[in-house]
């Protein structure tokens, strides 16, 4: 199962950022690219001469220490609600993994010397100063329901009792979250392109590009499938491979409104994104206080 985890977040990464880029042509009225394009796009890039100028050894890493991590942290996400290294590691382990891949991100591009890159790299700080503490809430939520930090047993506990209230706001505030997780609209502050030309990633070229790409579908399919499997583990079946499906099925239409989102609501600065997540982190926070309660 794990193996299967790995190779359905690498593999299907870039087909479904190639079905969300259907999306967003069918809504601008446009034919748009064919849906195996990213396949194409990542492809390209790998046999692409590497262009960049910086030889820094953090700047070369970032790139494949983040699919790495992206990778591991799909070990402990409930594809049809089995958690292949939920032995090994909890909720907040897998927090601490997920972190990996936009600090990665941030040190890469401030490595590269940039000042795009450098403003890039410090949007994505403070971003991820306000959106992590909303996973972390959100998941500690769930595990005080269930009396563990196993994703696993918050499972369990999940889709054999009621939806609680606090978990329902957890849920609406991770779904929130999901934007800025996934560097969408109104929140890619980092990358930006038509501000500073894609932040973190202006000075990266060749593999280095195409894995921080891939990192970045990945990370995408990582975090709306942590959101399905965990706080809409519904329905679930005896059978394994159906409740694979029905997962892959809710990453989907999770990811489609995710897109939709993004093409209806214009890029927010800074401060408006920050404001914006405080009443998010609150919308948790009395999840978690309800989940204490008992409630």
């Amino acid at each position: 199962m794990g193996v299967f985890n790995v190779l359905a977040v690498l593999l299907a990464a870039p087909l479904l950022d190639g079905i969300l880029r259907q999306v967003r042509a069918r809504i601008h009225s446009r034919q748009g690219p064919p849906v195996l394009q990213t396949y194409y796009d990542l492809a390209k890039l790998m046999v692409k001469e590497d262009q960049s100028a910086v030889n820094d050894f953090i700047f070369n890493a970032a790139p494949v220490v983040s699919l790495a991590s992206i990778l591991l942290a799909a070990l402990f996400i409930p594809m049809g609600g089995v958690v292949p290294l939920g032995f090994a590691g909890d909720a907040l382990v897998l927090v601490y993994i997920l972190t990996l891949a936009p600090v990665c991100l941030c040190l890469g591009g401030m490595a590269s010397g940039s000042p795009y890159a450098y403003v890039g790299a410090s949007r994505e700080v403070m971003l991820l100063m306000v959106v992590e503490p909303v996973l972390a809430v959100a998941l500690i939520a769930a595990a005080v329901k269930a009396n563990s930090l196993l994703l696993a047993n918050c499972i369990e506990r999940y889709v054999s009792s009621p939806p609680d209230i606090s978990l329902i706001l957890c849920t609406i505030a991770f779904f929130l979250a999901l934007q800025p997780e996934v560097s969408k609209v109104p929140f890619d502050l980092a990358e930006a392109e038509q501000e500073i030309m894609e932040g973190p990633l202006v000075e990266y070229s060749g593999r280095k590009l195409a894995l921080l790409k891939w990192s970045m579908y990945s990370k995408q399919i990582v975090f709306i499938a942590l959101l399905a499997g965990v706080f809409i583990p519904w329905p679930k079946t005896a059978f394994l491979p159906l409740n694979v499906v029905l997962t892959l099925v809710k990453v989907l239409v999770i990811a489609v409104l995710v897109e939709v989102i993004a093409l209806v609501f214009p890029r927010l600065k800074i401060n408006q994104a920050i404001r914006y997540f405080a009443i998010v982190i609150a919308v948790a926070l009395t999840g978690l206080v309800l989940a204490i309660l008992g409630l």
